[in-house]
């Protein structure tokens, strides 16, 4: 860690807390949207730790997670830096959308560019101001469209400093993933940065399972790696090496018979679609056993829609 980091053009030295607004654009009704991003520096050198949320509009636990944090004066490093940013994609929260108004999705958006689109302005932002004064980072997501992720940890497992942190997070599951093209975690990994996406939750609805979990695995995690100090109880967490969607055969009316965050056996029921005129019914099994770790809520659906999410422990 530097003697001082600027960001946004702003100073922050040693020792120092200091909240920066920094200016995205303006509504058409002049309206200034600023990005509010939450410094906090301690006395000695250590690691930068980024903790956003927030990067689609309508995932708002990591939003609830970090303004605990702040609210409750916890982000108080000893080492180190804690660069805290509750919301990124400030137009999609405003308008309960996961997409910027001319549909673009921000974490599909990176590098960015300067003169792009919207979204990728912000990428360019968050590429040129957060990155490079961060080490490590914890990204908080929840599932999209309907859909009820039990609380984990996401990260490529090939590289061990992920899985280092990963277990330093200790969440109740760390699921094999390798970031997308174009993805915030993707962008940071090749400027030689470590960011893990913690998904829990649904989008536009709190969980006060992931809520708690992503508290407590933030705390844990700035305890494991030296930023703050006490002590930070060990975390059994299950590796889930590989993982899949089970997809809708039919359409129809969507049973469950399994709930987010369970274990299940090879050939168990995970639920069933009933034909809206009670004419057919047609069973869901599990093809192996493993660990529910995502769930679709809504109760009408397509063939081919995605189901229930199972991670499992072999490849």
């Amino acid at each position: 860690m530097t003697e001082e980091i600027t960001l946004n053009g702003e100073v922050i030295k040693r020792g120092q807390s200091k909240e920066i607004s920094i200016n995205i654009a303006r509504l058409p009704t002049h309206t200034v949207i600023d990005l509010p991003v939450f410094v906090f520096r301690g006395e000695k050198d250590g690691p930068s730790v980024l903790i956003s949320a927030g990067l689609h509009g309508d995932e708002i636990n990591g939003i609830e997670v970090i303004r605990r944090l702040i609210a409750e004066k916890k982000l108080k490093p000893k080492t180190g830096t804690i660069i805290a940013v509750p919301v990124v994609n400030i137009y999609g929260f405003i308008h309960n959308s996961r997409k910027f108004p001319d549909g673009k999705d921000l974490n599909r958006s990176f590098p960015g560019n300067e003169n792009g689109s919207l979204a990728s302005r912000i990428a360019a932002m968050m590429t040129k101001e957060i990155i490079p004064n961060i080490d490590y980072g914890i990204d908080f997501h929840t599932g999209g469209a309907s859909k009820l992720n039990y609380p984990h940890l996401r990260t490529n497992l090939k590289i061990k400093k992920n899985v280092e942190l990963a277990h330093a997070f200790g969440p109740p599951f760390i699921v094999n993933s390798v970031p997308p093209d174009h993805s915030f975690r993707k962008e940071a990994h090749k400027a030689g940065k470590y960011i893990l996406t913690f998904e829990g939750g649904e989008s536009l609805r709190f969980d006060k399972n992931t809520i708690q979990e992503g508290l407590a695995g933030i705390q844990r995690f700035l305890i494991n790696i030296g930023i703050c100090e006490g002590e930070s109880d060990p975390r059994k967490t299950k590796i889930l090496r590989s993982s899949r969607w089970r997809r809708a055969s039919n359409s129809g009316l969507f049973h469950s018979a399994v709930e987010s965050g369970q274990k299940v056996k090879r050939y168990q029921l995970l639920g069933h679609i009933n034909d809206p005129f009670g004419e057919n019914e047609f069973k869901i099994k599990a093809n192996k056993g493993g660990y529910i770790i995502g769930l679709n809520n809504m109760c009408v659906v397509n063939k081919g829609d995605a189901l229930i999410h199972i991670g499992y422990e072999a490849e």
